[in-house]
This record gives C-alpha cells, structure tokens and sequence, in this order.
C-alpha cells in the first residue's frame, strides 16, 4: 500500500514536501514515481526515482523547483516542492514500478491515495 501526505493550500512561491508512505512489499526493489492530476488534465509524470541506481528524473515544468528523495529504512519517498505556481495545483499521488527505468504511467503497478495541492496566486 501506498499513501501520499503533505499537501495543503499554499501561496505562489511557497513550499511543501509531500511523502509517500510504503507497507507491504519490499519498497527498496522499486522505483517511485510521482504524478499529478489537475482539472481538466490527463495525470501528468512529475519525478522519478529508481531503485537500482537512484537514477532522477524530472518533467520539464518542475525542473529546478521539485527534489525527490527517498529513504529505504523507513520506507518512504518524499517530493520537496519549492517555487510553487498555481499551475502546479492538483492531486498528487506516489506510485511503484518493479521496473528500474519505468517507460509510462503503465509500467507503475501499485498506486497510493493522492494528496491534494492547491496552489493559488
């Protein structure tokens, strides 16, 4: 199971840190990602980190603003959001992937309850 935490309603330029908290699989064996959805919006991919090397990425609109992090002793994942925009604004969900290099929003099998970021200006 997966349960992301931390949102909130913030100002443009503020910060939050979500986290993502893991039970029941071996959460060091798999990658995680983030993603946001947004009203009116497909889910959109946001960072990722892999289990095998660490190896992040980050979509282009959080480049520079978003830090995704990890720790394996406690099972968690987090996403520091700095500079936040309303156009961050959306409910943003953790999810895993067996795969250390994750293609698509379809190579994540397990997917946590979203937490709610609102952004406003």
């Amino acid at each position: 199971q997966l349960q992301a935490s931390g949102g909130g309603l913030v100002q443009a330029g503020d910060s939050l840190r979500l986290s993502c908290t893991a039970s029941g699989r071996t959460f060091s064996l798999y990658t995680v990602g983030w993603f946001r959805l947004a009203p009116g919006k497909g889910r959109e991919f946001v960072a990722s980190i892999s289990y095998r090397d660490g190896k992040i990425y980050y979509s282009d609109s959080v480049k520079g603003r978003f830090t995704i992090s990890r720790d394996n002793s406690k099972n968690m994942a987090y996403l520091q959001m700095n500079s936040l925009k309303p156009e961050d604004t959306g409910v943003y969900s953790c999810a895993t992937s067996p795969r250390s290099r994750p293609g698509d929003v379809y190579d994540y099998d397990y997917w946590g309850q979203g937490t709610l970021v609102t952004v406003s200006s």
